[in-house]
């Protein structure tokens, strides 16, 4: 993966062509790879535009690239995202979309940019990747990279994590994923549970209400934001974001993939399956046209995906821990394995889960699934 002995330059992206070279970098580093799966360019376009995706109403972005004799090598992006910065005061600022050749003065390069922005900017510490929220693609692979990525995870060369930590840069958290067999029933413990839970009168667990698209959605985040509230890094869903995150999974959303439970009728946990995308499109290139719209729906509409990926789950803080905490986190997931099964689903990645939320670890590992990815987020001082 070397570029011979060419100078290296750092370019500013601005232009629409310098900004397509930068989205396109991927094809040609990970091109003999059989684990990455190439973006939606489209998709990948909207993402970094500041009209479409609606991070950018709170934060601000540059992006660079690296180039070796006029060719793209090696890219980056720094961001201050005002809504981190308004909630955890810690001046830190964060980098992301990192992909580089093996060299390490690429990732110096990159690395030493994205570093001086932030700091000009009043940052005291970097860290990521952030790609471009927390909210979004996180972390950087560092094991696990047989296998292809699930529907919003990345992919990473194993070379990345090496290039980071000699630059002086070291984990903050890791973010683990586990693989679920959806078609094992719940073991004796967790059957037990369910059980009891069934029995509850005041607790029903449904699927989600299509014809309230929008509030249910927006139902299913208010128990997010609460939920997740006290977990490190935790940033709150803005209403744009909702409303772009509505948008962009109508598609694919199917009502019995998405369970809501409530208690005495209020919405108290949630879980939420989603088809992984990246199995429909891991042969289209990145292009939908001319026929891979076609693909793409029918492998979605029709056909089906045989994996899926489970993002969120969450449980009120209120009814957290204790009987009733685990009682409403297994019948949501239940549900929706049940409701993935019924589909053809077979196999499914719970994730991400923090390195040190031993509750949630605890529950996953009760189901029978066994983590085979970590995302690892860095970071550093900067220094005066």
């Amino acid at each position: 993966m070397t570029s011979g002995t060419q100078a290296l330059s750092i370019k500013a992206v601005e232009t629409a062509a310098e900004r397509e070279a930068f989205i396109r970098l991927p094809w040609t580093l990970y091109r003999d790879d059989p684990a990455w799966v190439p973006p939606l360019l489209q998709e990948r376009r909207d993402h970094l535009n500041p009209g479409k995706n609606p991070f950018f109403q709170d934060a601000k972005a540059r992006f660079w690239l690296a180039l070796r004799g006029g060719r793209p090598v090696g890219r980056i992006s720094a961001q201050i995202n005002h809504s981190h910065l308004a909630r955890h005061r810690d001046a830190t600022g964060h980098f992301g979309m990192l992909e580089a050749e093996d060299r390490a003065e690429t990732f110096r390069a990159v690395t030493e940019t994205a570093e001086t922005w932030l700091r000009d900017q009043g940052m005291r510490r970097i860290a990521g990747p952030f790609n471009l929220s927390i909210n979004e693609e996180l972390g950087l692979l560092v094991d696990g990279f047989a296998t292809p990525p699930y529907l919003l995870m990345g992919h990473a060369r194993s070379y990345y994590a090496g290039h980071l930590e000699a630059l002086g840069y070291r984990k903050l958290k890791d973010l683990l994923c586990y693989h679920y067999d959806a078609r094992t029933q719940p073991p004796p413990p967790v059957a037990g549970l369910l059980g009891k839970a069934t029995a509850l009168d005041a607790l029903t667990v449904r699927p989600m209400d299509m014809g309230r698209y929008e509030q249910e959605l927006s139902t299913i985040m208010d128990i997010f934001n609460d939920a997740w509230s006290e977990n490190w890094g935790f940033v709150p869903m803005s209403q744009a974001e909702l409303q772009r995150l509505a948008k962009d999974l109508k598609p694919i959303v199917r009502p019995q993939s998405i369970a809501i439970a409530e208690l005495d009728g209020v919405p108290v946990a949630m879980a939420i399956s989603l088809p992984n995308v990246n199995e429909a499109i891991a042969d289209l290139d990145g292009r939908l046209l001319p026929f891979g719209w076609a693909k793409l729906i029918w492998r979605l509409k029709v056909n089906t995906t045989r994996t899926a990926r489970v993002p969120l789950m969450g449980v009120r803080r209120a009814h957290q821990g204790g009987l009733m905490g685990a009682m409403l986190a297994f019948s949501v997931i239940e549900r929706i394995r049940q409701s993935q099964c019924a589909l053809g689903v077979e196999h499914g990645e719970l994730s991400w889960v923090l390195e040190d939320n031993q509750p949630m670890i605890r529950m996953i590992e009760a189901l029978g699934a066994v983590p085979y990815k970590t995302y690892r987020l860095y970071g550093r001082d900067l220094a005066a």
